[in-house]
């Protein structure tokens, strides 16, 4: 499975699989693993789940292409969970690019009508 990296404004934050996702919505998500550099930005994960459009997040390929998006956003529950807890959402990938990169997802949705 492809690990996709993520970044603040420049800065490489972590990296998720995101090895989860609803093909028709164009969402994709996942664990998220940070970076020490994610500490910059952490407390603005763990109390603002609305709106981090001021982080400026970004999702990249492997080969450093920003997958287009409506959004992205860190949800961090590590402090409700006791351990680190960590997601990754993308929203609103155009449906092309969706399938290019995420063939397993569209797979799997499609695999229930089957």
């Amino acid at each position: 499975m492809a690990q996709f990296t993520v970044y603040s404004n420049a800065t490489v934050i972590g990296y998720s699989e995101l090895e989860s996702g609803d093909a028709p919505m164009g969402v994709a998500f996942g664990a998220f693993k940070p970076t020490d550099e994610y500490s910059m930005i952490r407390h603005e994960c763990l109390n603002n789940h609305l709106n981090q459009d001021a982080l400026k997040l970004s999702v990249h390929t492997n080969a450093g292409l920003v997958i287009p998006c409506a959004g992205v956003s860190i949800l961090d529950y590590s402090a409700e969970a006791g351990t680190e807890l960590i997601e990754l959402n993308i929203l609103g990938i155009p449906y092309q690019i969706y399938n290019e990169l995420f063939p397993e997802h569209v797979a799997s949705y499609n695999q229930q009508f089957h």
